[in-house]
């Protein structure tokens, strides 16, 4: 799918399958832009004195050699990983409360039969009925491919089966035309590797030719689990297919380029350029045969991909179709299933020791699933009114804080800043959760029936896209569900959104000294604003179209200043001998960058002209800083962050939080001198928006 929506933090810490990151309530304190110095807070703040937790800080470590260690080297030495978790930080906290939280709500609903959140979450938790039924559930998809005796016809199954999440070389959904963008339109891009990404076939780092020998094993052990014989030599030639895959595949740094992801093909044309494959079977199978117009993200590896399809033996094709179906399910079938996925692509892929509860695993599944009906409850008992009321304000201050940041360029030339005005007050910001919710009403839920569940409430998600197609822009729906511990940025709407549970400590405390809900929050909406001013939302106009709108003076020189900061960032090596990928985090670099720049400016206006009171013998100054790195502390597993580094738009969190070196007034705050590790002369350090 095209890189629309640029999400806070990195998908892997979500509760649910789409995400990542964090939730609940805003301040008083959070004042407009012409106000006066803020009141003490009413009460007293969950973190610390002032809303920040001082214990967690190592003092004996220089804010000059690393800010992050500084801030939260302590937190990070008194905060192991819990055993069911690949990362533990600030986004898991809150995303254990929202699941505790969530999971009140679903035990109370499933005391009544009928209730769709309840049933799902039942049919979850019943853990006794799944493994009686061991494999059979499987069996109608695998019969399914079995019946497939021609490829032609095993294209049109993966059409049938991509409706209900089972990958394939192909993916397809629906979104709005970047160029045209209040008009839907099927959007396509490459998929279909069982490993996380190209590299882990391609390259040979000790670490992932691990990695493919244990995914040659646990293939195996797929096929014996579902009663299919000679599973070792099946599992090496899927394993031969997919490398064929990974090699025509794009990087992932050219998939988020969304000039040159955005490609127009006619129905006529798959067949024309992408030979060897039943296109036609496909697209009707998916239920897109009367569209005439489609995105093809990545053309040069559809033209490949259906070449590796074309030239690989029918049994192999079944075999690997049938190892993502079962992949895909594996979690929602028998103990033995269950556990055979969790060691390879948890244990294995992100070093996560032990399986979460099930009934964790059950509130992730009605989130992801059916999360608005979630959500519905979830808002009415802990997002009151006045909370969105407030989170809105900060975002109106922060958004005024972008635009004097604008005003202020000396690189951008007049005319265009005139359009970058234009689309930042054309901005929406959604808070909490939608004004409309999903209506699930048609979606039948079974309480003994976990796996089929799962597959109709994939289906009707995927219908309900279809469901879009001719018809007008939907601006009311939201992409994420008021528990998701996350934020995002879509430029196709030219909008920014806030569910409900991110808006709570550490990001916002009612009770905590504005200096850090500004750090905190503000830095993250500032961090979403700033996204659609990265390398790509700045691409996008005022309507949301992706279109040309800079002058190419502009255009070179913020190319230079982007270039300063990939260089930057690749310098940095949390693994040895494996690098943070400049290229690959820079729309998220720019968001830290430019989002803690406009949010600090936000904190000075909110101050009036007055001093910032000092508070524990620490300056506002310092406090919005550390607010901001209070957000970052995070642990990470060894595997799981070499798979954030091959993979994930977004840079470790000791990066994220050391982007201050770029700034000149946390200079100001904090004293760093040269020689230390983060310092940068003026002239080094990054200045864009």
């Amino acid at each position: 799918m095209r890189l629309k929506i640029v999400l806070l933090g990195a998908p892997a810490l979500a509760s649910i399958a789409a995400a990542a990151l964090a939730q609940t309530a805003p301040s008083p304190a959070l004042m407009s832009a012409a106000s006066t110095v803020a009141a003490a807070p009413a009460g007293k703040p969950e973190l610390g004195t002032f809303g920040f937790d001082t214990t967690g800080m190592d003092r004996s470590v220089a804010p000059g050699d690393n800010f992050d260690a500084f801030a939260s080297g302590t937190w990070k030495k008194t905060n192991p990983i819990p055993a069911d978790r690949s990362s533990y930080g600030m986004f898991t906290r809150l995303d254990d409360l929202s699941t505790l939280r969530s999971r009140e709500i679903l035990e109370a609903a499933g005391r009544t039969p009928g209730s769709r959140i309840g049933d799902l979450y039942a049919s979850f938790v019943d853990q006794a009925t799944v493994d009686a039924k061991g494999a059979t559930p499987l069996k109608p998809t695998l019969a399914a491919i079995d019946a497939a005796t021609t490829k032609p016809a095993l294209a049109a199954e993966m059409g049938r089966l991509a409706r209900v999440g089972v990958p394939s070389p192909f993916r397809l959904g629906v979104g709005q035309d970047d160029r045209n963008p209040e008009t839907y339109i099927v959007a396509m891009g490459q998929s279909g590797l069982g490993l996380p990404d190209r590299d882990y076939y391609l390259k040979t780092d000790a670490k992932l030719v691990e990695a493919r020998t244990a995914y040659a094993g646990y293939l195996t052990k797929l096929f014996a689990l579902a009663g299919l014989p000679d599973g070792a030599a099946r599992a090496q030639a899927v394993i031969a297919f997919e490398t064929k895959l990974a090699q025509v595949q794009w990087t992932r740094i050219d998939s988020r380029d969304s000039v040159k992801t955005y490609n127009k093909w006619a129905k006529p044309d798959f067949a024309a350029k992408a030979p060897g494959f039943d296109w036609n079977g496909y697209l009707a199978a998916t239920g897109v045969a009367a569209q005439t117009q489609f995105l093809v993200a990545q053309p040069s590896a559809f033209t490949g991909s259906a070449a590796v399809f074309a030239a690989t033996p029918l049994p192999v094709l079944k075999d690997y179709l049938k190892l993502r179906a079962i992949n895909r399910f594996a979690p929602y079938l028998s103990q033995p299933f269950v556990e055979a996925a969790f060691a390879f692509n948890s244990t294995q892929l992100q070093g996560t020791p032990q399986n979460r509860d099930r009934w964790k695993r059950g509130v992730a599944l009605v989130n992801g699933q059916i999360g608005e009906d979630l959500g519905k409850i979830y808002v009415a008992k802990y997002f009151p009114p006045e909370a969105k009321a407030q989170a809105d304000l900060l975002v109106k201050n922060v958004i005024a804080a972008m635009g004097d940041r604008i005003d202020a360029l000396t690189w951008m030339a007049p005319e265009t800043k005139v359009k970058a005005r234009a689309k930042l007050a054309a901005f929406r910001a959604k808070i909490g959760y939608p004004d409309t919710w999903r209506d699930y009403s048609a979606l039948k839920i079974e309480r003994g029936d976990l796996l089929g569940n799962v597959q109709r409430a994939t289906a009707f998600e995927f219908n309900r896209d279809l469901n879009k197609l001719g018809k007008p822009l939907d601006r009311e729906e939201w992409g994420m569900t008021p528990t998701t511990i996350n934020a995002y940025a879509n430029f196709g709407m030219n909008e920014i959104v806030f569910p409900a549970a991110i808006l709570q400590p550490p990001f916002f405390d009612p009770n905590a000294d504005p200096a850090v809900n500004y750090g905190g929050i503000g830095a993250v909406i500032g961090h979403e604003i700033s996204h659609h001013f990265d390398d790509q939302g700045s691409q996008y106009d005022s309507t949301g179209k992706l279109t040309e709108w800079w002058t190419p003076k502009d255009v070179a020189q913020f190319k230079a200043l982007t270039g300063q900061l990939v260089a930057q960032y690749d310098q940095y090596e949390p693994l040895p001998g494996l690098h943070v990928q400049g290229g690959l985090t820079l729309g998220e670099n720019i968001g830290d960058l430019a989002g803690l720049t406009a949010a600090y400016g936000a904190y000075q206006k909110s101050l009036g002209g007055k001093p910032a009171p000092v508070i524990d013998g620490m300056t506002g100054d310092q406090r919005f800083y550390l607010g901001w790195a209070q957000v970052w502390r995070r642990n990470d597993r060894e595997a799981a962050l070499r798979q954030q580094l091959l993979t994930d738009p977004h840079s470790p969190a000791e990066q994220r939080a050391n982007v201050v070196r770029n700034l000149d007034p946390w200079y100001a705050a904090y004293k760093p001198t040269p020689g230390q590790k983060l310092y940068l002369t003026p002239e080094q350090r990054v200045r864009i928006w």
